[in-house]
């Protein structure tokens, strides 16, 4: 009994690493952006979702197989994002908060209403490229799908990791959105380097559709509850700090698991799926409360 009890238990640990891995990814968007631009961008789950749309028509309509479509698709993201950046945010940037989040806003309701226009709002099938099977790991059953999520996961985190580690233009970008203004004085492009970032963003988003749509189906408003779980993440970790967001966005995806496997017991019984979400909104609200610059973030410090 209290084997089969830890096999449960481990099997609710993978799959919520696999889900965590997503919303790690698109926390990671956010918390780039919000680094470069000090504002949340609402259009993030949107420029996800046309990103999966545009792999799902590679794929259905040109007869691309997967892998081609997914690595397209990446490329076409970066540059959508630069091109947003350069675009759209640029000329708003030096303007308040409030009148960036007001053009991320319209960003947002502009790309769902494109998707719609172009696509039509019936759901739509992408299948994911890591097979049904299951593999019997220590008598843990885990799917090739979580399998594969949690790798591909880790994988682009930590090649974001190496590109601001131990490249050029990953310090530049970090020179960029930490310090702008003594960034410019060594000659860094901090303009350029906003706009890379977004293209990062972007990417990361893709990614992060693409990973969603095999699970729950292909939809314009599929990433919605994705980027609430996300920013949870980015909340919990730290909306200012990389590794936050994907330590954040780990632990939201195996707590809410955890949360559902053990609605199973009579102490945990109130918990149902219609409570992942309102968990998620509660989790930012008592973080907001209790600890505003998150796990990993550090106490915004005004001189007096």
């Amino acid at each position: 009994m209290i084997a089969a009890g830890f096999t449960d238990f481990m099997q609710q640990v993978v799959s919520g690493l696999a889900s965590g891995g997503i919303y790690a990814l698109l926390a990671l968007a956010l918390v780039i952006i919000h680094r470069s631009t000090g504002v949340i961008n609402f259009a993030q789950g949107e420029m996800a979702t046309l990103s999966t749309y545009i792999a799902w028509a590679l794929i259905a309509h040109r007869a691309w197989s997967y892998w081609p479509a997914f690595a397209a698709t990446l490329v076409l993201s970066f540059v959508g994002g630069i091109a947003i950046h350069r675009v759209v945010i640029r000329p708003v940037e030096r303007g308040s908060v409030l009148r960036i989040v007001i053009v991320t806003i319209g960003l947002l309701v502009a790309i769902n209403g494109f998707i719609v226009w172009q696509w039509s709002g019936e759901p739509q099938q992408l299948r994911g490229p890591f097979g049904t099977d299951v593999y019997d790991i220590g008598g843990v059953i885990v799917s090739a799908s979580d399998i594969g999520t949690i790798v591909v996961a880790l994988g682009i985190v930590l090649a974001l990791w190496a590109l601001f580690q131990f490249t050029k233009i990953g310090l530049a970008l970090r020179a960029a959105a930490v310090n702008p203004e003594e960034a410019r004085l060594v000659g860094v492009r901090v303009s350029w380097m906003l706009a890379l970032g977004w293209g990062l963003a972007a990417l990361l988003g893709a990614v992060a559709g693409m990973l969603t749509a095999p699970t729950v189906g292909l939809d314009p408003n599929m990433m919605a509850a994705v980027l609430i779980y996300a920013f949870a993440a980015a909340v919990l970790g730290g909306i200012d700090s990389p590794l936050g967001a994907v330590v954040g966005g780990l632990t939201i995806g195996v707590l809410l698991n955890m949360l559902s496997f053990l609605s199973q017991y009579d102490a945990f019984g109130w918990f149902t799926e219609e409570l992942r979400l309102p968990m998620a909104l509660l989790i930012i609200l008592v973080v907001l409360l209790v600890r505003p610059q998150g796990i990993f973030g550090h106490p915004e410090v005004k001189r007096v």
